[in-house]
């Protein structure tokens, strides 16, 4: 009877411990997912703030008077705002458009490069 008992709860323990190991493991595996959603998370926030950013200063471009506003592209990558033009806007416009673009919440930068002054 005692060898019964000691085997039992040697059983016990050994089923205790195995399942244990088996608990850490399969939480570790739904940890993973959980970081890569994470991660997703914060692009897909990004994106997002980066396509406000966009929109947020091609509407104050095209709202301004005296600045062709149609005619100017805006690309956000970052938060870094890129302006360019085909069509020439003179100096006067260009910083303007420069001064409205970084003026936007959450801009960190503006480029621009691609604005081709008088």
């Amino acid at each position: 009877m005692k060898k019964f008992a000691i085997t039992a709860a040697a059983a016990t323990a050994l089923t205790l411990t195995m399942a244990s190991g088996a608990f850490a493991q399969s939480t570790q595996a739904t940890q993973a997912p959980m970081t890569l959603a994470a991660g997703e998370v914060t692009e897909m926030k990004q994106d997002t703030s980066d396509t406000w950013i966009t929109t947020k200063v091609k509407t104050d471009l095209v709202t301004e008077k005296g600045i062709p506003g149609t005619d100017i592209k805006v690309e956000t990558n970052q938060g870094v705002v890129s302006l360019s033009s085909t069509t020439p806007v003179t100096a006067a416009q260009k910083t303007t458009a420069v001064n409205i673009a970084k003026n936007i919440k959450g801009v960190k930068d503006v480029s621009a490069a691609g604005l081709k002054a008088e």
